[in-house]
């Protein structure tokens, strides 16, 4: 059955053009597209206890941040996800990774997922490239952005807060972590 309305954004907008690089306002941070070379500190990255608590999956081997760095790549190419690494400009070492994940092209909706490096946790990393991914997704033409996490994750509450999402609601039991369920919190903002 066909769709009475259009897609607000057109599907092939992503795949027909490079995944851009974007930057914080301050320009002290870069959004760039993974590489190879981000194996070591994405691997390192789900290491970190906190990191592992709040984001379910394990990255055991190099070669599975590998597949990792080349499904990023994949996803922007079939157009599901676009992810970034989130790095300092000056020197272009990973501090993070900044997502839009669950896109939705008919409706112009997405959902925003990232995780900071420990090093980096504390220094306003994640609000910074948070609103560059922001900018971009709503220069695209993304209407709504979703941000969901549990409500015991106060540091990303905080991020959310800051770069403008605001709470909306509460989804009960919603999420599955190792210790159990979740409430998570959903957070959002509207192209305005």
């Amino acid at each position: 059955m066909p769709f009475d309305t259009k897609h607000v954004i057109e599907p092939g907008t992503l795949a027909s053009a490079p995944q851009p690089t974007l930057r914080s306002a301050d320009g002290e941070l870069v959004l760039r597209t993974p590489a190879f070379g981000d194996a070591q500190a994405v691997h390192d990255a789900f290491q970190d206890p906190v990191l592992r608590y709040w984001h379910i999956r394990s990255m055991e081997s190099l070669d599975e941040a590998r597949a990792w760095v080349e499904a990023t790549h994949t996803g922007w190419r079939e157009e599901t996800s676009a992810q970034w690494i989130v790095a300092g400009a000056a020197d272009d070492a990973p501090l993070g990774r900044m997502a839009l994940r669950e896109m939705n092209f008919l409706d112009g909706v997405a959902e925003v997922a990232y995780w900071v490096l420990p090093q980096a946790r504390g220094a306003g990393v994640a609000p910074r490239a948070l609103d560059a991914l922001t900018d971009w997704a709503f220069a695209l033409g993304f209407h709504r952005l979703d941000l969901q996490h549990s409500t015991r994750n106060e540091p990303s509450c905080r991020v959310a807060l800051k770069s403008g999402y605001e709470l909306e609601s509460t989804r009960r039991s919603s999420a599955r972590h190792t210790d159990g369920w979740h409430d998570m919190h959903v957070h959002m903002r509207i192209n305005s």
